[in-house]
């Protein structure tokens, strides 16, 4: 699964710019032509120029030690079971998690607020007055990791490349980048067509610089030869598939700015790879591994009894998870003729039994999953407002109908397993479709019976989804369950080469037109390697995403997701199935961390540290 983009966190030094740099309110409203330390969607920036550091990390963390630990998350085209590729912004081969710790970009979020960017390698932007051009000016002590500064012209030739080479990531965002022009040395300006939303500079404000001369040099292809970076870490210690670490940059041109404080401690940065769920948790168990996340609810339930635990050298612990939309749920591609109708892929959802999976296989630890975005202000509840309804009216009798009543909910069933009323609904629902029982299973007019294989390359799933498989072929449907290889189901992941997946994401927690365009619009649709998996294509929605990028306030914002969330939940594009509310993580008792965590990201691997005294205590010195 991907998750949110984990974005180095830095801010503006120079306390004695405070007179010429002005806060953001809202962003549409930022005064132009004045250089600014910092951008918001909406509302006040929350820390000043003058900060010392975020309010969630300790500014005095020591430096040092190895954190050698199993990714829960990751960005582009990463992957936590197996790499290919050190080049982690294209879309061909898999690349190791992580490998975004080696850029820096123009500007980072805080982790506390949900939409606010402060400067790091640009000291500032001002906006024109025609809202359609952005000029940074750059630091003149950043440097890449050979010395080499990291001028404008690196910053214009990175967007220039990530537009026509990079992957859907940053060559969608980037379509209405019309020019990136380096003016000098230390100022870039990025021009837009006027065709852009007012809150995509944020989203861009966060792409990796490359260096030119690096890239010109050796190419921006796969392969296991890193790309020259400027961020806290480096590439260090490298096996094929196995294992990477990040070796922290002693002379980090960034290391002293004020948001840098209490960040980014560990020397070393281990990941090891582990294509089996139960080999990377043995790893924990002796020792191998310091920290891992839970993802599976009999493991959390019964698993986690081992010596180290009980003798209190590893604790196992829950945390809230970030405050952001969360979308966790089976798509069924439509690229495929046979799910183009509605009622095939309403019917479809009938077959998964939550109640029965809860009570057998999750042990009541997940939630049902209701909404695209979760855990979130923008699921949509109950019926319309009248502000909804002034989106949705026009949309009327091209949107299903049922997008008008109470929000869709998935059906509850009677915890069988086979229950006969939401089969019977099942069958029905084919049958309309024009798919009739013809022995084991249903055919349409033209003889074909209706096929679906389930994808998946987690050994996991086999267990919790068989019986969502075996209700589809009790109701007639030829349904099948096979496993890959990581790298053969990435591949066909970007290739839209499946029938039904299961996938998990964290959106933004303010966003954006261009996030919802990777997962619910046309133009994604037939663009290899976005996230459209359900193959959605539909004018209708496509208007519901215009809408949540023209929102002027978080109110507006809120209207147009919610608009948006009740028809998508109406298609039946996707199946939202389970979720867990809390982080399920444990880790041997040797390290430092300030709570509450922050509220948008849970890094540990840069905002924890080493206790020294605690790893004595349990045989870690």
């Amino acid at each position: 699964m991907a998750g949110p983009s984990r974005r180095e966190v830095l801010a503006l030094g120079a306390a004695t710019a405070a007179a010429t740099l002005l806060p953001s309110r809202v962003f549409a409203a930022s005064p132009t032509q004045t250089p600014l330390y910092g951008l918001s969607a909406f509302g006040d920036l929350k820390y000043a120029v003058s900060f010392k550091n975020f309010d969630y990390v300790n500014p005095d963390a020591p430096k040092g030690g190895t954190f050698n630990f199993a990714p829960s998350s990751w960005v582009f085209n990463q992957n936590p079971q197996t790499f290919n590729t050190l080049n982690s912004f294209i879309l061909k081969g898999d690349a190791p998690p992580r490998m975004e710790l080696c850029f820096d970009s123009l500007m980072a979020s805080a982790l506390d607020e949900p939409d606010s960017s402060y400067s790091l390698v640009a000291e500032t932007v001002t906006i024109a007055p025609d809202r359609n051009s952005f000029t940074f000016k750059l630091r003149p002590e950043a440097r890449f990791h050979d010395g080499s500064p990291l001028t404008a012209e690196d910053a214009a030739f990175s967007y220039k490349l990530l537009k026509t080479d990079g992957a859907p990531d940053f060559s969608i965002p980037l379509a209405h980048l019309a020019d990136a022009i380096a003016d000098d040395k230390q100022t870039l300006r990025l021009v837009f067509d006027s065709k852009q939303t007012e809150r995509l500079i944020l989203s861009l404000i966060g792409f990796p610089i490359l260096s030119k001369a690096d890239i010109e040099a050796n190419g921006f292809k796969g392969g296991m030869r890193p790309l020259l970076g400027s961020g806290a870490y480096r590439v260090g210690k490298v096996a094929a598939g196995q294992t990477i670490e990040y070796e922290r940059v002693a002379d980090y041109w960034g290391k002293d700015l004020p948001v840098n404080r209490g960040q980014n401690n560990f020397d070393r940065i281990r990941i090891d790879f582990y294509l089996e769920r139960r080999a990377n948790f043995e790893a924990l168990k002796k020792g191998d591994v310091f920290f891992r996340e839970e993802s599976v609810s009999r493991s959390w339930a019964i698993d986690y009894d081992f010596p180290a635990v009980k003798e209190g050298r590893v604790v196992k612990r829950e945390f809230p998870t970030e405050k952001r939309p969360r979308m966790q749920a089976m798509a069924l591609n439509q690229r495929r003729d046979r799910f183009h109708d509605i009622k095939v892929r309403e019917a479809i959802g009938f077959c998964f039994d939550f109640e029965w999976t809860q009570r057998n296989f999750f042990y009541g630890l997940y939630q049902r999953s209701q909404s695209l975005f979760e855990l979130s202000d923008y699921r949509a509840e109950g019926k319309p407002t009248a502000a909804e309804l002034a989106l949705m009216e026009p949309l009327r009798g091209k949107v299903p109908e049922e997008a008008f009543g109470e929000a869709v909910m998935q059906p509850v069933s009677d915890g069988s397993g086979r229950d006969r009323k939401m089969l019977g609904t099942a069958s029905r629902l084919l049958a309309e479709a024009g798919w009739k029982r013809n022995g084991a299973f249903v055919q349409n007019d033209k003889g074909e019976t209706l096929t679906l294989e389930l994808l998946t390359d987690e050994e996991v799933f086999s267990r919790v989804l068989s019986p969502f498989v075996e209700n589809m072929r009790a109701i007639g449907i030829d349904a099948t369950f096979r496993i890959v290889d990581t790298p053969q189901y990435q591949r066909r992941l970007s290739a839209f080469d499946f029938d039904l997946v299961v996938v998990a994401f964290q959106f933004s927690p303010t966003p954006t037109k261009d996030d919802m365009e990777q997962f619910f619009h046309s133009r994604s649709a037939a663009m290899p390697g976005t996230r459209n998996y359900a193959g959605v294509a539909d004018p209708a929605v496509d208007a519901l995403i215009d809408a949540v990028g023209v929102a002027k306030d978080r109110q507006s914002l809120v209207v147009a997701m919610h608009a948006l969330d009740r028809v998508l939940r109406a298609r039946h594009d996707w199946i939202p199935n389970y979720l867990n509310a809390n982080h399920w993580v444990a880790f041997w008792d040797m390290f430092g961390f300030k709570e509450p965590k922050p509220d948008y990201a849970f890094p540990v691997e840069t905002l924890w540290w080493l206790d020294k005294d605690k790893a004595a205590k349990i045989g870690k010195a």
